[in-house]
């Protein structure tokens, strides 16, 4: 069986852009509004800052780094 060669190439994940928050949302006082954001078969913490965590396999650890981001 030959391999599937006609696919076009995927982008790299670092080219996909990430969700960015309305302007009409306020970020909490403290400045950080974190959330989670699915890019393919990734999932990651991103933040209002600027901050975005490690892609991730599993949302719950996903979650888990959002919540640690503030604390951090």
């Amino acid at each position: 069986m030959e391999p599937h060669t006609d696919a076009p190439p995927l982008p790299p994940l670092a080219s996909v852009p990430l969700p960015r928050p309305d302007a009409a949302a306020q970020p909490p006082a403290a400045g950080h509004a974190t959330s989670t954001a699915e890019r393919g078969s990734f999932c990651l913490a991103v933040c209002t800052c600027g901050w975005t965590g490690p892609a991730r396999r599993s949302r719950d650890l996903a979650r888990k780094d959002a919540a640690s981001h503030p604390a951090g």
